[in-house]
């Protein structure tokens, strides 16, 4: 009877131990499944300055296609609305998309990735907004 009674003793501090391992694997998990979605939250974020850099890249390239290809097919104002339009929206997405990716919110926890420094794509992002004004006067001036 004794001998059945230590086992059964043996068996439940057993169970418990196995129980207080699974709640630290648990908790590990958690903590990690968090710290995971924070860098899938970082790397979205990137995710979206890329498309609105591509976008202004794309309406700033088309805005200067546009004089070049309309200039003799439609009327000299409507081309230059065109360009204007297509320009002014490539600048307006250059300073979007750094105000987006500089003013966002701090990510908790901190994620593993680590974020581009805002010093780069705001040296970037003026150098396109000078170069989006330079191609803007040259399609204004005549």
């Amino acid at each position: 009877m004794e001998k059945r009674a230590v086992k059964a003793e043996e068996k439940i501090a057993d169970s418990a131990e196995t129980l207080v391992d699974s709640a630290e694997t648990q908790e590990d998990s958690a903590e990690r499944r968090t710290r995971l979605a924070a860098d899938r939250t970082l790397l979205a974020a990137e995710r979206t300055y890329a498309a609105w850099m591509r976008t202004g890249l794309a309406s700033l390239a088309a805005g200067i296609g546009a004089k070049a290809l309309l200039q003799d097919l439609v009327a000299g104002w409507l081309v230059l609305a065109t360009s204007i339009v297509l320009i002014a929206f490539s600048e307006f997405c250059f300073v979007a998309g750094i105000w987006r990716e500089l003013t966002g919110k701090a990510l908790r926890p901190d994620p593993d990735t680590a974020r581009l420094p805002g010093w780069i794509l705001l040296l970037f992002n003026g150098f396109l907004l000078v170069v989006g004004l330079a191609v803007l006067l040259g399609i204004v001036s005549p």
